[in-house]
């Protein structure tokens, strides 16, 4: 015999479900970003180790949660594709390790300046972290002193082997963004929860 569970009893345990996996400790013992010199340095020399790109912490990226579209607001929620989502940017390390995320803004904001609100941003921009050491970012990201983008036009052979070694390297985050998702098949269709939630 099936016993079923009433909408409001699903819907309570969801919420006390989704608040535990997002409790700010649960976080940080799952995403770190790194807080000395000696983990930035581990975290270097295991980038250079993709394609030879010194000084490198890690790769950036944003990606699209899809979800269904939101009662309030509709509009803010559409990406460039036209879909309802969620825009999050994710940091990733060389051992595919989610080192920061940020998973608040609707799809139709753009991820450079997810970026430029994101405590990351602060964090590099105040002089917060060690200097010389840098993020990956596709060519949608400004680049900055720590924030390393490809050329869009270059010019000479070193420019050339830089992009080639730019985009192997950040090609990290990529996979490592297909990783979560097939690991986790809700991040593939469209979640059907208030924005907050999806969150």
């Amino acid at each position: 015999m099936r016993t079923y569970m009433a909408q409001p009893t699903v819907s309570r345990v969801l919420t006390e479900v989704i608040n535990a996996l997002s409790s700010p400790a649960l976080i940080r013992q799952f995403i770190r970003f790194p807080g000395s010199v000696e983990e930035f340095r581990r975290n270097a020399v295991q980038m250079q180790g993709i394609a030879r790109f010194p000084k490198v912490i890690g790769a950036i990226d944003g990606t699209h949660i899809n979800i269904a579209s939101p009662n309030q607001y509709e509009e803010i929620y559409v990406n460039r594709k036209g879909k309802h989502s969620i825009n999050v940017q994710v940091v990733f390390d060389g051992w595919y390790n989610i080192i920061d995320v940020v998973a608040r803004w609707p799809g139709s904001v753009h991820d450079s300046r997810v970026l430029r609100e994101s405590s990351l941003n602060n964090l590099f921009e105040n002089g917060h972290m060690p200097h010389g050491f840098h993020l990956l970012g596709d060519s949608g990201y400004p680049a900055k002193r720590w924030l390393l983008t490809p050329f869009l036009a270059p010019q000479t052979q070193a420019e050339q082997a830089y992009n080639r070694s730019h985009k192997v390297t950040r090609a990290l985050v990529e996979r490592g963004i297909c990783q979560l998702k097939r690991r986790f098949g809700i991040l593939h269709r469209e979640i059907i929860l208030q924005p907050v939630k999806v969150c």
